[in-house]
């Protein structure tokens, strides 16, 4: 019997968990202190089906990129408190301003001003490609040296391996494959829309992008550096978007292969349990329709049915 392939899915890795996200939803799968899976799940259409400019190139990823960061900071403070045993509190929009205001001047700091002005300083024409090449040099060796640091944590480690879950799981589900960890586990850790994928794309397209700014003052240098994130955003959004499209053909390896290199610090193989989570992450993302369709290929983890209640 022929499989039918599932519909596009994206997700992230949580506090012990995952979050999926499908066309029509989102959802959070936790694995709390006394063993069992929680999970919670928000409808929530298509950005495209919500706004016209979603659907423009450029524009929409930037718009998608905001979004992204608004359900991941909303998952990884439900996962967080969840997975520590906490009661289930409702973030505020205050507390979510708050969090995100401090995660991009962080991202700002360490991965646009330390970079140019290391360029800057050692005394290199601004207006040249040599610049902005060490200047991206410096930028992708600070991502790579952060996730390496990050990474030596049991903690953080955790979180990859639940990352490498979401990925074999989405695998195997936009392949039409049955959701048993048999299954799964054939599949690899890593996946060509990953959002690590798209942090180094933003970073090697920042190249192109900056050298049209040409030889500034330091501090407007900044500035243009900020300005025309969401350009750089939009931009790569397109190429990553383009090269998950063709993952199967020489262009779509090509602008995917850097990605999955990097996803190498960033993904682990999972155990059996994490798996369970992601598989439960994703039931709680779907429809009813999509369920079953899920359930007509084959056997689905049982422990991810018993945290969807079917």
């Amino acid at each position: 019997m022929s499989r039918s392939p599932g519909a596009t899915v994206g997700g992230q890795a949580v506090i012990e968990g995952v979050m999926m996200r499908a066309p029509s939803a989102w959802a959070v799968a936790v694995r709390v202190p006394d063993g069992h899976i929680e999970a919670i799940s928000h409808d929530l259409p298509r950005l495209s089906s919500r706004s016209r400019w979603a659907r423009i190139p450029l524009a929409r990823g930037f718009l998608v990129l905001g979004e992204s960061l608004t359900l991941g900071f909303r998952a990884l403070t439900w996962s967080g408190q969840r997975s520590a045993g906490e009661d289930d509190e409702p973030v505020t929009t205050g507390q979510m301003a708050t969090s995100m205001t401090i995660a991009a001047v962080f991202f700002v700091s360490i991965f646009v001003v330390v970079p140019l002005l290391a360029a800057r300083w050692g005394g290199l024409d601004a207006s040249s490609v040599v610049f902005h090449l060490v200047e991206a040099v410096i930028r992708i060796g600070l991502l790579v040296g952060y996730i390496w640091l990050i990474g030596r944590w049991d903690e953080i480690g955790r979180v990859f391996a639940y990352h490498g879950a979401e990925h074999m799981t989405i695998h195997a589900y936009e392949a039409g494959d049955p959701l048993d960890l048999s299954h799964i586990k054939t599949y690899r850790p890593e996946h060509p829309r990953c959002g690590t994928s798209f942090l180094l794309i933003v970073m090697l397209t920042a190249v192109i992008v900056f050298t049209l700014v040409g030889n500034l003052p330091w501090y407007w240098l900044i500035a243009s550096r900020i300005v025309l994130i969401p350009l750089v955003a939009g931009i790569s959004y397109e190429i990553l978007k383009l090269g998950g499209k063709h993952a199967d053909r020489l262009l779509g390896r090509g602008l995917t292969a850097p990605g999955l290199w990097l996803q190498r610090l960033t993904t682990r193989v999972p155990d059996e349990p994490m798996i369970e989570v992601a598989v439960a992450a994703l039931l709680h993302a779907l429809t009813e329709d999509e369920i079953g369709e899920v359930k007509s290929r084959g056997p689905v983890v049982p422990a991810a049915l018993n945290a969807f209640g079917s």
